[in-house]
């Protein structure tokens, strides 16, 4: 059985601590990535990720969400993803030695635009009084994100050593690219429409959230 949440949860509880802890882990892979130690990239975003799983189920387990945690917890997550495409940009680029490239500065923009959006829009949501969580095509989007970057670690990281699986590695890497994006740019729709269906009937700031 789930506990109520602590009218009051102390800020530095350990919910918060983990989501802290994904920040650091965070500067740690862009510093990694500027290194070209993919193996290493690929163990810190593990660690991250499974960070991410733990503070939500500790923080419904414990009782101790609060508004701090609701807000940090999904800004952390887009600095780590959102941070990493922009990180690994310059090795994705088409070049002289990967004429085709397999992340594009548009790609990119589509990843980063989405999230900054989507979070300006569930803040106005929130502030006029309508829920305007995550929905399960939301939660997809950020699966194949993650999905998507532990392929290109892992891609990286053969392309190095000269790999023999290199070439069903390459056409799965930009598999997942592909279908990340696909779900980024519907889930984002998807918000925006239900941001104007919400607007054709705004809720009453009076009204208690039910």
């Amino acid at each position: 059985m789930t506990p109520s949440a602590t009218a009051h949860p102390p800020i530095l509880n350990l919910p918060n601590q983990l989501t802290a802890s994904r920040f650091v882990l965070a500067l740690v892979l862009f510093v990694l990535i500027e290194w070209d130690a993919w193996k290493a990239c690929l163990g810190v975003f593990v660690v991250a990720t499974f960070t991410d799983w733990l503070d939500g189920y500790l923080a419904r387990r414990q009782g101790l969400t609060s508004t701090l945690g609701r807000n940090l917890d999904p800004l952390v997550d887009k600095v780590l993803v959102c941070g990493a495409y922009i990180f690994l940009l310059p090795e994705g680029y088409p070049s002289k030695e990967n004429p085709e490239g397999w992340l594009h500065p548009w790609m990119v923009v589509v990843v980063v635009a989405r999230e900054l959006v989507i979070t300006g829009l569930r803040s106005f949501m929130e502030n006029i009084g309508a829920k305007f969580g995550a929905d399960w095509l939301g939660k997809i989007k950020m699966v194949l994100q993650c999905a998507a970057l532990i392929a290109i670690f892992v891609t990286l990281e053969a392309q190095r050593e000269q790999s023999e699986h290199l070439s069903w590695m390459r056409p799965a890497r930009d598999v997942c690219i592909w279908a990340m994006l696909a779900t980024t740019l519907l889930s984002g729709l998807q918000y925006l429409w239900r941001a104007a269906s919400v607007l054709r009937n705004p809720p009453s700031l009076s009204e208690p959230e039910a």
